[in-house]
């Protein structure tokens, strides 16, 4: 696997904004990657620092760099599906890496050998700025991923959440913390058959926008799972989480 197809396997997709401190950690993890069959295209928010320079510079060939003013986090997304042409779509942000070399390949093997499935997903480690493990994320990955899966939270995130770009639409805009949440809904109604890699996919650094507007985005997540799930379904399921995030914070403490 040295060439790249004129139609690659995966659309690698990066959106940044003022992200040098960040962004090597995602260059250098693509550069290692063992398959090739991608294409990797950066979409940036017209940075003032390096960032801009660090994508150009970095050893990936087959490469498109955007840097232009944006509307947010999820305008930014959709301009780069716009420029996606390969088969399934993956959004690795800023800071967020693959966990080891071979993770691109195995999930072309899953592919392949699952015969196109609509999702392939795995799981996902936390990491810290110096890219020292935190733990794994706290939800989960189900072993079989349906569509009722996520009535109980974003239970793959997002970037170990690999979607066939036909399946695919854009990310609502109108939401500024949760849109990925409901474009997996969405891509999840769509898909004929979702494979689970068995293994983590991605190590996902801490300290993102979502993380950092944590009571915004609940109240966010909460009106799109009241409207595909139901509001009382949601409801009951929001004590649940509650309780799950009050033994996390007791643990964190002992």
């Amino acid at each position: 696997m040295t060439d790249t197809p004129i139609n690659p396997l995966f659309s690698i997709i990066t959106v940044s904004y003022n992200a040098a401190d960040t962004i090597p950690h995602t260059l250098r993890s693509i550069e290692s990657q063992t398959c090739k069959l991608y294409e990797y295209i950066v979409i940036d928010g017209k940075s003032k620092d390096d960032t801009v320079a660090l994508a150009m510079d970095a050893k990936i060939e087959n490469k498109t760099v955007i840097s232009e003013k944006d509307y947010g986090l999820y305008d930014a997304m959709n301009k780069g599906l716009g420029y996606a042409r390969g088969d399934y779509v993956i959004f690795l942000n800023a800071g967020d890496t693959f966990h080891s070399p071979d993770t691109l390949q195995h999930i072309a093997d899953t592919i392949v050998s699952q015969d196109y499935p609509g999702i392939v997903y795995g799981q996902t480690d936390i990491v810290d700025s110096e890219r020292r493990y935190i733990g794994p994320r706290h939800l989960t990955a189900p072993e079989r991923l349906t569509l009722e899966s996520f009535g109980d939270g974003m239970c793959v995130c997002h970037q170990a959440f690999v979607a066939l770009r036909k399946l695919t639409s854009n990310f609502d805009t109108r939401l500024k913390y949760s849109a990925d949440y409901k474009w997996c809904i969405l891509c999840l109604q769509r898909s004929h058959r979702n494979s689970y890699t068995g293994e983590v996919l991605i190590d996902y650094l801490s300290e993102g926008v979502t993380t950092n507007n944590h009571m915004a985005s609940l109240f966010e997540r909460f009106r799109i799972m009241s409207h595909y799930y139901g509001f009382f379904p949601t409801l009951l399921n929001h004590f649940r989480f509650i309780a799950r995030y009050l033994k996390r914070r007791r643990q964190k403490r002992s």
